[in-house]
């Protein structure tokens, strides 16, 4: 990801943190998402493919516009404008991370992880779930399945961290809906270096 902004938004009592990023040349979105308490409530994208093929493309021109973006997004947030939209859904699906405090241990990631319905609160079994450890050097996607008990465990080690900002995001998805919690490791990231040990 090329670029990126991240805010802290208070709207009244409530505080709301704005993440915006440029995906990269590979996928040219410029993607913002709204979260509250790990929560996303609100995604905004914008592809900005036609401006990348353009004469008028530069790295400092695609940064100005991740961060109208973002600005645009923070305005509508403080107006509220955007209340309707993060009303949280009578449908859909609910992914909730069951060791929250023990999930990163000994520089291994181990994921306990279950899927809700959002109204009636039933385990949803074959929902495909992904983790992904945002910021760091390898962007490897570990996945799974929930069983009939609507659960997964995702087992992975914790790949080598980057210097900015550090995130775990699950995604689940399946015909219900989709949903996805992110949770800063900004007080993880004294995690120890990945193993030296040769690759089998």
């Amino acid at each position: 990801m090329s670029s990126g902004f991240n805010t802290d938004v208070r709207v009244g009592d409530q505080v709301f943190h704005v993440q915006t990023e440029d995906r990269g040349p590979s996928r040219p979105v410029i993607d913002t998402a709204v979260y509250q308490s790990g929560r996303v409530l609100l995604r905004r994208s914008s592809n900005y493919e036609h401006f990348a093929a353009s004469p008028a493309f530069t790295a400092e021109a695609l940064r100005e516009r991740v961060e109208l973006q973002h600005s645009n997004v923070i305005d509508d947030l403080r107006s509220g404008a955007l209340v309707a939209e993060m009303a949280s859904p009578a449908g859909g699906i609910q992914v909730q991370l069951l060791n929250p405090g023990s999930w990163l241990s000994a520089g291994h990631v181990s994921l306990e992880v279950e899927i809700l319905g959002r109204a009636e609160q039933k385990p949803q079994p074959g929902a495909q779930v992904e983790a992904v450890i945002e910021g760091a050097l390898a962007n490897a996607v570990h996945t799974g399945t929930t069983d009939e008990a609507g659960r997964v465990k995702i087992q992975f080690p914790l790949p080598p961290l980057g210097s900015g900002d550090l995130a775990l995001l699950i995604t689940a998805k399946m015909d219900a809906g989709r949903d996805e919690v992110r949770f800063s490791m900004r007080s993880r990231a004294k995690a120890p270096p990945a193993s030296a040990a040769p690759s089998a």
